[in-house]
């Protein structure tokens, strides 16, 4: 017994009595209670290596369009395909990548048929998003060789046997033109084409014609008839009272000298009209 400073005498514990030591925890190991879930030593994440690899765009819906086109092109011809594809395929030459159906369809839209877009003037082509300098002289250049080609058949047959290959040319070259022309087909004694030429130039409803300076150049090309064409950018064909006076005065100039006018046409987007057709020669 140990004496204590009030008296008391306090009793040593045996050694049997005496409670073990517990060793302290490691600050590292967690505890738990009862009610909760032991605890996960975290673990670090794992480490990537090499590069990641890009992620792949999705491919644009115009992706062989081109190749398909073309493909149908082949297979149908011209009848297989609507006018804007065939537009957008001849396109192709001009806009090297890239969808050029919007641009087609816009420019049929703008200008009304795929012969209005060829005929409409350069500076108009370049006012539609996407058509710059280079594709309007493109289109320009289609223009001229489909004007050939017109023109080939008429060259190649007589005019009178072929009259349609002469309305289709004449179509081509002036139906859509934003000005008057008047133009003059010459021919010799058999009516095979001896020169076409546009002798006048006039305005929005207007072009001036000379019968004598008509009579002029029809001697010095030793013809032996004419046909004479005009256009109305109005879009109707039908002939003004100034139309059938020159007429007449042209024929009345032509005749004592043996050359035969043959007709008259005047070309418009909406059709044509034939003098001789109208019994007005």
């Amino acid at each position: 017994m140990k004496q204590t400073s009030f008296g008391f005498h306090e009793a040593t514990p045996s050694p049997q009595e005496q409670a073990p030591s517990v060793p302290a925890l490691p600050a590292s190991i967690p505890l738990s209670t009862p009610d909760s879930k032991p605890q996960e030593a975290p673990t670090s994440p794992p480490v990537k290596t090499g590069r990641k690899k890009a992620a792949k765009s999705p491919a644009k819906h115009y992706h062989g369009h081109r190749a398909r086109l073309r493909e149908r092109f082949e297979d149908t011809g011209i009848n297989g395909l609507q006018p804007y594809e065939i537009l957008e395929m001849l396109l192709f030459s001009s806009i090297k990548q890239g969808d050029t159906k919007p641009l087609a369809k816009n420019l049929l839209t703008q200008f009304g048929s795929f012969a209005q877009v060829l005929a409409a003037p350069k500076h108009r082509l370049e006012e539609i998003p996407g058509c710059g300098p280079r594709t309007a002289s493109f289109i320009k250049e289609i223009q001229a060789a489909a004007i050939l080609y017109a023109k080939a058949q008429v060259v190649e047959r007589d005019p009178l046997s072929s009259w349609s290959k002469v309305l289709e040319y004449v179509r081509a070259a002036m139906a859509h033109n934003d000005k008057e022309e008047f133009r003059i087909l010459f021919l010799d004694k058999k009516n095979r084409l001896i020169a076409d030429e546009v002798q006048q130039t006039g305005t929005v409803d207007h072009t001036p014609v000379y019968p004598r300076e008509v009579t002029k150049r029809a001697l010095e090309l030793s013809a032996c008839a004419i046909i004479l064409v005009h256009n109305h950018p109005s879009g109707d064909p039908t002939p003004s009272r100034q139309d059938i006076e020159m007429t007449s005065k042209i024929s009345a100039t032509l005749e004592p000298l043996g050359i035969v006018l043959h007709d008259h046409i005047i070309i418009a987007g909406s059709g044509h009209v034939s003098f001789r057709g109208l019994q007005l020669i």
